[in-house]
């Protein structure tokens, strides 16, 4: 490969690793305002940070460049803060005690699992023989491909709507594969890589035109949905989110039927003078 090549892929995959490991935060942020997790997946989340493990495992016993080690457990952090916000907050609510548990072990068991094949195979790697570390690099981008698929059980029960997902996040994500798709089409090439990251883009992108239809049958050029025409109110989005609450829907209600009343009294009262 020539040296021009060289900086090419190292530079792709530099802006590709590092949009990796930060695109979740825009994600946490929101959760946290929100203080609801509806319309993001808690095995979506999962999915992620159990993808973490052979990634960690992968780029280390290539011994590759420290941010490529770096990365996939920087990742897991992120998913892992995310994570513990979708089963904190509504719709799940997990008590704290039994997050704690969960996260606990799920920490001993991947500590354990990546120290432990990372000092098996490593050497082993060195020595020349690489299918294991190929192994691992696929088990992760399979698992981080099938954390994609819950999004699309939510955008089924709201008619394709994303609610709950941060579009900055997931627009980084997605910019996150384009560089690394370009970075291994100027680079070695290699097909199994470009097909994972392709799958990974392609799914994303299926959330971008699942919303862009939602938008145009119900916002654009429909006549909007029930709810929001008769109260103002988007029952599918959390509630933090809404432009209006439904108690307040509910208190101006009887407020008029109370004032429907008293006129009602009113005009009987004037009716019985006469």
């Amino acid at each position: 490969m020539h040296q021009g090549n060289t900086s090419a892929v190292t530079a792709l995959a530099t802006i590709g690793t590092v949009l990796w490991c930060i695109q979740l935060i825009p994600q946490i942020i929101t959760n946290y305002r929100n203080k609801d997790c509806t319309g993001l997946p808690p095995l979506m989340m999962f999915l992620w940070v159990i993808s973490g493990v052979p990634f960690g495992i992968y780029f280390c016993i290539m011994d590759t460049e420290i941010i490529f080690q770096i990365q996939p457990h920087l990742f897991m952090l992120f998913c892992s803060i995310s994570f513990i916000q979708t089963i904190y907050y509504p719709p799940v609510k997990f008590p704290p005690w039994k997050i704690a548990v969960v996260i606990i072990t799920l920490l001993v068991v991947f500590l354990g699992l990546e120290l432990g094949f990372i000092l098996w195979l490593k050497p082993v790697y060195k020595r020349g023989t690489h299918w294991p570390a190929l192994i691992f690099g696929i088990i992760a981008s399979v698992l981080l491909a099938l954390g994609l698929l819950p999004p699309y059980f939510e955008l089924a029960k709201r008619q394709g709507r994303v609610v709950g997902i941060n579009f900055v996040f997931l627009t980084m994500d997605s910019m996150g594969a384009y560089f690394s798709i370009a970075s291994v089409a100027v680079g070695d090439q290699n097909v199994l890589s470009l097909i994972l990251y392709c799958i990974v883009a392609v799914l994303e992108l299926g959330v971008f035109i699942s919303q862009f239809i939602w938008l145009c049958r119900f916002r654009w050029f429909g006549n909007g949905l029930k709810d929001d025409i008769e109260t103002g109110c988007d029952l599918d989005t959390p509630r933090s989110m809404r432009s209006c609450d439904l108690e307040s829907i509910h208190s101006a209600n009887k407020k008029d039927i109370n004032v429907g009343a008293v006129s009602v009294h009113n005009i009987e009262t004037s009716s019985e003078n006469i």
